[in-house]
């Protein structure tokens, strides 16, 4: 189908026409099947388009109020949850884990800080104890395993990428200092309600029929012995391999493997890798973060400052974090400018906000790419930044 018969439909400031432009060509050069992205400009928003089909078959048009699957797009969304803690004074980033959740000073994690575990630093990237799929309906077993276990490296001495387990440590940390009786509570009471922005993370039922099917990739059900060759392949070091696969598959269907489009999946509360949102909710969320109103200045600084930037022990590959972001490098742009910090999301979703020019933008899709790397998200960012 030509991308002019794609149904797009949506507002777009005139001036900002060329992502218009882009987001149709996505459908007819890159096999896009249904997507939105969003803008806002010091909070005004300048583009809010939706387009294509919900299904693999493209029976179901996208719409407005369509929600998605957008990964690790969530760690950024939680970040800013516990920045906004920070905020009100019922977080600190240099205060140990432990004096806001005690028993996470259990095995030598005393001293381990909010600070370290945003950064990836916490040398906890996996869960140790091999936990089946049902514990991921319980909260509570995943971050008791968490705070009871050693951490795999010294922590503070190196840094990498805490996959899944990232949403569950820093989620814990702002569910006990809101004082909310789960984590979709307190996402929901602190940023999401207030600002009207459609992102779940612990979908309520009311909501399922929403829904885009993710096409593709972890929608297939998973093979255990080719993931454990594709993320952690034979290395010569056991204890670094186990380490590895254990970030990605424990449990087996964290990452959403073979269920990602089920009710079960959905409903989960998992932070790092199951948030549903429309992209015009990632952009109000960001432009909060922006505009001083979730927190000051001086927290906004704090976190797009580099705290790590070098190799990292999960990835093979170097990685830079702020406090709990993504932040810009060669490898890997979000745009021109140094201090932009947000998060892409598996197959490349992506919500990031720039302080330099007042930008926040998000794309969210139903096709993913190869893992984060995707020329869709690409031509969109270089489309907006181009109309600037």
């Amino acid at each position: 189908m030509a991308a002019s018969e794609v149904p797009i439909d949506g507002f777009c400031d005139p001036a900002f026409e060329p992502v218009r432009e882009a987001f149709r060509e996505n459908f007819d050069q890159f096999d896009e099947v249904g997507a939105s992205v969003a803008l806002r400009i010091h909070g005004r928003q300048v583009l809010d388009l939706w387009g294509g089909w919900r299904d693999e078959e493209k029976t179901r048009l996208w719409e407005k109020d369509t929600l998605v699957n957008c990964y690790s797009v969530g760690k950024g969304i939680t970040a800013i949850l516990v920045l906004a803690l920070v905020g009100q004074r019922r977080l600190d980033p240099d205060q140990p884990m432990a004096a806001v959740w005690p028993e996470f000073a259990a095995a030598g994690k005393e001293k381990v800080t909010l600070r370290q575990i945003l950064a990836h630093q916490g040398g906890l990237p996996a869960l140790r104890e091999e936990l089946p799929d049902k514990a991921l309906s319980d909260w509570r077993r995943i971050t008791t395993a968490l705070a009871a276990q050693e951490p795999f490296w010294e922590p503070g001495t190196a840094h990498g990428y805490h996959v899944n387990t990232h949403g569950f440590l820093t989620g814990e940390m702002a569910r006990r200092a809101s004082g909310a009786p789960s984590f979709r509570r307190a996402l929901r009471d602190v940023l999401t309600q207030p600002l009207e922005a459609e992102f779940h993370i612990g979908l309520p039922l009311y909501a399922h029929c929403l829904c885009a099917d993710i096409i593709g990739g972890t929608a297939r059900p998973i093979d255990i012995a080719h993931a454990r060759d594709f993320v952690a392949p034979p290395s010569g070091d056991a204890a670094t391999d186990e380490m590895k696969f254990k970030a990605y598959f424990n449990p087996p269907a964290i990452t959403g493997q073979g269920v990602i489009n089920s009710s079960w999946w959905r409903s989960l509360q998992i932070p790092s890798t199951n948030g549903h949102a429309t992209a015009r909710a990632v952009t109000r969320i960001y432009a909060a973060a922006l505009d001083g109103s979730l927190f000051p200045q001086s927290v906004l600084d704090d976190a797009c400052t580099p705290q790590v930037d070098g190799l990292d022990r999960i990835l093979d590959r170097p990685t830079r974090f702020g406090l709990g972001f993504q932040l810009a490098q060669d490898s890997r742009p979000i745009g021109p400018n140094a201090r932009t910090f947000g998060h892409f999301g598996y197959g490349g979703s992506l919500g990031f906000a720039d302080p330099d020019t007042g930008l926040a933008f998000a794309y969210v899709m139903n096709r993913p790419g190869e893992r984060w790397q995707s020329p869709r998200a690409g031509a969109l960012i270089d489309a907006a930044y181009a109309c600037l």
